[in-house]
C-alpha cells in the first residue's frame, strides 16, 4: 500500500491547498466588522471558504483564531504605529504621527472603520472573559509603549522634568480610542485630523504648564 506522507502530515479536516494566511485575512475582516461575539462560526467559515471541522483543525478554537487574527492585524495595520515609535526623533512627533495615521486608517473605507483592538471586547459574556482580558492586555501594552516614549522625551530634555508621563500617555491613549469610536460612527478623515490638531495643542499646553517658571 502506498504511503502518502503528505496526507499523513495534514491535520484532519484541513482542506487540500489550505492557505492559512489568506484564511486569517478573511477571518480578520469578519471579526473586525462583527466583533468577537458577533462573528459566528458560520460567518467565519463562509468567509474563509472552509468547513467548521476545518476551522477547528487548523486553529483549535474560535478564541485561538481570534488571537491569530489580532497578531495579523498588529503586523499589518498596526505596523505604521510601530514605525512611528522607531522612526520619529521626538515624542511629540511620534504621538502626532500615530494620531494622523490613525485618522487616515480609521476612515479609509478600504476596511471596516476604526481600530480592531482599541474598542474590541469591552464587554462580553462570562465565558469570553479570557478573550477580553487578552485584548485588554494588548491595549495595556500599547499604553505602556506610549508612556515609555514620553518618559524618553523627558529624560532627553524634550519635555520638562515635571511632565506627568502617566497622565499624558493616558490622555493620548484615550484620544486614539475615541477616534476609533468616532470613525465607527461615521467621522471623516477631515474631522479626525481636525481632532488631532486640537489634541496636539493640548500637548503643547501641558508642556508649557509643566515648565518651571522663568526668572524675572
Amino acid at each position: 500500500m502506498k504511503n502518502d506522507s503528505t496526507s499523513e502530515r495534514r491535520p484532519r479536516g484541513r482542506p487540500r491547498g489550505f492557505d492559512s494566511t489568506r484564511a486569517l485575512d478573511q477571518a480578520l475582516e469578519v471579526f473586525w466588522r462583527l466583533g468577537y461575539e458577533g462573528a459566528s462560526i458560520a460567518d467565519l467559515t463562509k468567509a474563509m471558504g472552509i468547513t467548521a471541522p476545518s476551522l477547528y483543525a487548523a486553529f483549535g478554537s474560535k478564541a485561538e483564531l481570534y488571537r491569530r487574527v489580532l497578531e495579523r492585524y498588529q503586523a499589518r495595520q498596526g505596523a505604521s504605529t510601530s514605525r512611528a515609535f522607531t522612526e520619529e526623533p521626538t515624542a511629540r512627533a511620534t504621538v502626532e504621527r500615530m494620531l494622523r495615521e490613525a485618522a487616515r486608517d480609521f476612515s479609509s473605507g478600504k476596511h471596516p472603520p476604526g481600530c480592531m483592538i482599541s474598542t474590541a471586547v469591552l464587554t462580553c459574556a462570562e465565558e469570553n472573559q479570557p478573550v477580553a482580558e487578552h485584548v485588554a492586555s494588548l491595549r495595556a501594552n500599547s499604553l505602556a509603549a506610549l508612556r515609555a516614549r514620553i518618559e524618553q522625551g523627558i529624560s532627553q530634555g524634550e519635555l520638562p522634568a515635571g511632565t506627568d508621563a502617566v497622565a499624558l500617555s493616558r490622555y493620548f491613549g484615550a484620544v486614539f480610542q475615541g477616534m476609533s469610536v468616532q470613525a465607527q460612527d461615521g467621522a471623516s478623515k477631515t474631522e479626525l485630523l481636525a481632532l488631532v490638531e486640537i489634541a496636539m495643542l493640548a500637548w503643547d499646553k501641558v508642556v508649557q504648564r509643566s515648565s518651571p517658571p522663568r526668572g524675572r
